[in-house]
């Protein structure tokens, strides 16, 4: 499904949130900035957008893994065009099998990928273990509203608009059902709050972002 809509795939995530994404990674980033980490893993990277903003930080390098290859490919290009394949590394891969070696990176970031995840559990212990001892994870991720009216219209919003304008756009009648099922689906904060604690991460913790349509999650591992 994310090979079939990659080449769409930047369009429809800036319109379909109204340029609000980039915002949201720059949140991350200034997350970020006081831990001043070295290197970099970017889960489930897409085509690079949230790998791009960290380069912002100066980090020694940034990984990208992703699932899918046409993303990667994707990535490839917008990274050269940006002159920061010096620092950032696309590469395919399996969150929850990773090749690095434990206790490697001082952070690790994944907007808009956990809720893809077969299992979160399994992808959040490989997290723990690349993370060097006080490193840290921050996670960006669609929410459930839960005041009226801004529940009622998101639930509109991404149930209706967000498959139509997908379809037409993407040309995969699935890939746009599929986003509101899946954030649906996903765990809520407190929620994933809990599974982030049972993985082992300490200071646990969450951020409301527009309206609580995003949080952004964060945890540390012990140092």
């Amino acid at each position: 499904m994310f090979n079939n809509i990659a080449g769409s795939y930047d369009f429809l995530n800036h319109f379909l949130s109204f340029g609000i994404d980039r915002y949201w990674r720059k949140k991350v980033v200034s997350f970020l900035r006081s831990h001043q980490p070295k290197d970099i893993l970017d889960l489930a990277c897409g085509t690079g957008d949230m790998g791009i903003a960290l380069v912002t930080l100066h980090p020694r390098s940034v990984t990208g893994i992703d699932i899918s290859p046409e993303m990667i490919k994707l990535a490839g290009k917008k990274i050269k065009r940006r002159g920061v394949e010096h620092i950032y590394f696309p590469l395919q891969g399996d969150a929850e099998k990773m090749s690095f070696n434990s206790d490697h990176f001082d952070a690790v970031t994944i907007a808009f990928g956990m809720r893809n995840f077969t299992n979160p559990e399994n992808s959040l212990g490989e997290i723990y273990r690349v993370l060097k001892p006080g490193g840290c994870i921050a996670v960006l991720e669609f929410a459930l509203p839960e005041k009226f009216p801004v529940r009622q219209l998101y639930l509109f919003y991404f149930k209706t608009l967000v498959p139509f304008f997908g379809r037409i756009i993407s040309g995969n009648r699935n890939a746009y059902t599929y986003l509101p099922e899946s954030v649906q689906k996903f765990s809520k904060g407190p929620e994933f709050i809990d599974m982030l604690n049972n993985a082992g991460f300490e200071k646990a913790g969450y951020q409301a972002l527009t309206f609580s349509v995003c949080n952004m999650y964060f945890g540390y591992k012990p140092g």
